[in-house]
């Protein structure tokens, strides 16, 4: 072993180390990577920066703008009613119907917003047959991460054992080349988790039926254990808030008290609800949806001149009408983990205030200081459209419960129909030839927005740019390996560890070698590595590649067995409540099986030795 090749070992040992800590984001590490590669001259410049011009990037950017064109313009939601509507209350139906419809989404858009959309799905499913929500959440984002089985666009590891097969000089997949493969994963993983996995999810995790049901506003503040309350102040004529914006007034610091909302007379005749802001400006006898402390209320009033204002009925439906609340998980990849939410400004940048912390299941107190972490649950309350809008916030949150006073609006179907078009044609053109894959992703991607079903401002948003990075900072480190000669070392590994045993043990060895690093790297970054030593393997042993490349990519999306190794897992965590050993007990033997029909249909759909 070179000493080069010794010191690309190290960095991916390294690498592997802060990924697995979680202390250090993904992207950053990739970066690092970069780095390391070209200061110390085991690759140049250009051959160091090149993955960010690889057509991989490219391809993962075009991917995310079709997920978010299909998720705006109802695409998802449509399948999530579908699903509630046949299901019923059986829960075997159910579980059939959303595993298979997590599935099919997901083999069109990302994995990780497929299971940011079904969640809330799910928990309204629960919540309206009194099932157990527990005991379909995990089966969903399994389907999810399977999903990545069954189409080239499905996944980013599928992209990339692509690009390295016609990279090594071999035609690249078709559109559905593996589908038989991850349709045969799947139809396992259905009739496992039937009769087996959610046997395995015990009833110590259940959550009653009462709790599922739709909470009001009132239980959710109760659940997040709130100490504030909230009360109608009228600004009279004599007070020195009237004409002043609420900035200038700094109630929230004098008096630790928060405007929620303002109920204003207008000419009209009508009264309305003014969402706060700094520069609003208050009038006399505006009406202040106030929170805070009552004995602050009290010197607040005495002090400002406001008087309590009784609330009618009337005026409570048009409060309801205009403010609601929601809780909202951290998602994984959010850019507010490590930040509190004074830091983040949570307020002036989401238009919605933080009432409530959740961590671990149990209530932060002092939340308002305290670092955020993945899979942490916040109670927002704000103007309903505000919420809506945390809902396509997809990168940073997931609204994961609504409260009863919501009736929850359906997303505008008018552009769904231009919305399948485009995607029927992308597949079409990619089937068929006509284009090669990355043109027509970039093609489905401006006709998306062309057509209006996004805006570029959405397109740009969509795209996850830290997974870019991720990407584009570990296909270097692949060309590293092969420079060095640390690829034809490890091949020569694994073919000493064979001998004579055959392709079958060796495509066993690849499968566990690539889910044994997506345990500690991303499940990309461990298909960037083990793609070249699959492929160079088979060209040393005299058999076609493209079983190991299946085996490679099928691995690569059965992280099943840990709730960390990837944000389609981690996102079910909270609102399950599920343990650490829920997913190793449901996961692993899931694993194995997902082995065992890559062992055997891989070779049916791509022969070792083809005639």
């Amino acid at each position: 072993m070179t000493n080069e090749a010794a010191f690309v070992f190290a960095v991916i040992a390294i690498a592997a180390v802060l990924m697995a800590s979680n202390r250090v984001r993904f992207d950053i590490v990739a970066l690092l990577v970069v780095m390391a590669l070209m200061l110390s001259g085991v690759l140049s410049i250009g051959e160091a920066l090149s993955g960010f011009g690889s057509s991989v990037v490219a391809l993962v950017a075009g991917l995310l703008v079709i997920g978010e064109m299909l998720a705006r313009t109802g695409v998802a939601r449509a399948v999530g009613d579908w699903i509630l509507k046949k299901g019923g209350s059986n829960e075997t139906r159910l579980l059939i119907l959303i595993m298979v419809g997590a599935a099919i989404l997901g083999a069109v858009m990302s994995s990780t917003a497929v299971v940011a959309i079904f969640i809330p799905i799910v928990l309204r499913i629960a919540a309206e047959t009194s099932l157990n929500a527990q005991r379909m959440l995990i089966p969903m984002s399994y389907a999810a991460l399977i999903s990545g089985m069954l189409t080239l666009i499905a996944t980013t590891p599928n992209i990339v054992v692509h690009e390295e097969l016609k990279g090594a000089g071999y035609t690249g997949f078709g559109f559905f080349s593996f589908a038989p493969v991850g349709v045969a994963v799947l139809a396992v993983a259905v009739v496992y988790i039937l009769f087996i996995g959610r046997r395995l999810l015990s009833s110590e995790t259940h959550i009653p039926a009462a709790e599922q049901r739709n909470r009001s506003i009132e239980d959710l503040w109760n659940d997040y254990r709130v100490d504030e309350e909230y009360c109608h102040l009228r600004i009279e004529n004599n007070s020195v808030l009237a004409n002043k914006s609420i900035a200038e007034t700094l109630l929230e610091s004098h008096y630790g008290v928060r405007i929620l909302g303002i109920l204003r007379h207008v000419t009209s005749g009508e009264d309305r609800i003014a969402a706060p802001a700094p520069g609003t400006e208050l009038h006399t006898n505006d009406v202040l949806l106030v929170v805070g402390k009552p004995e602050e209320f009290e010197r607040l009033k005495s002090e400002q001149s406001l008087t309590s204002q009784a609330e009618s009925i009337r005026d409570r439906q048009r409060w309801l009408w205009d403010l609601g609340g929601a809780t909202v998980l951290i998602h994984p990849e959010s850019k507010l983990i490590d930040k509190s939410l004074r830091d983040a400004e949570f307020r002036s940048n989401y238009d919605v205030h933080a009432f409530g912390l959740r961590r671990d299941n149990q209530p932060v107190t002092d939340y308002k200081d305290v670092k955020l972490r993945s899979a942490d649950s916040l109670f927002v309350v704000g103007p309903w459209s505000k919420i809506h809008q945390l809902q396509q916030q997809t990168h940073d949150f997931v609204v994961t419960e609504l409260p009863s006073e919501h009736a929850e609006i359906v997303p505008s179907y008018r552009k769904m129909p231009v919305a399948l078009t485009i995607l029927v044609s992308m597949v079409l053109l990619t089937m068929f030839d006509v284009l090669p894959l990355v043109p027509a992703v970039m093609l489905a991607s401006l006709a998306a927005i062309f057509t209006r079903c996004l805006t570029m401002e959405d397109a740009y948003r969509a795209i996850h740019w830290s997974s870019l990075v991720l990407v584009a900072g570990m296909l270097p480190l692949a060309d590293a390996l092969d420079k060095t000669g640390g690829t034809r070392l490890i091949v020569d590994a694994l073919l000493t560890a064979t001998g004579d045993a055959g392709p079958y043990m060796m495509l066993t060895l690849i499968f566990f070698l690539t889910a044994g690093l997506g345990l500690v790297l991303s499940n990309t970054a461990s298909a960037v590595l083990v793609a070249p030593i699959a492929i160079y393997t088979a060209a040393a042993t005299g058999v076609s590649p493209y079983p190991f490349a299946v085996a490679v990519l099928i691995a690569a999306s059965a992280a099943y067995s840990t709730p960390v190794s990837t944000p389609v897992v981690t996102l079910v965590v909270d609102p399950g409540r599920y343990k650490f050993t829920d997913f190793v007990k449901v996961g692993v033997p899931l694993l194995l099986l997902t082995y065992v029909v890559t062992l055997f249909v891989a070779p049916l759909v791509f022969p070792f030795n083809p005639s």
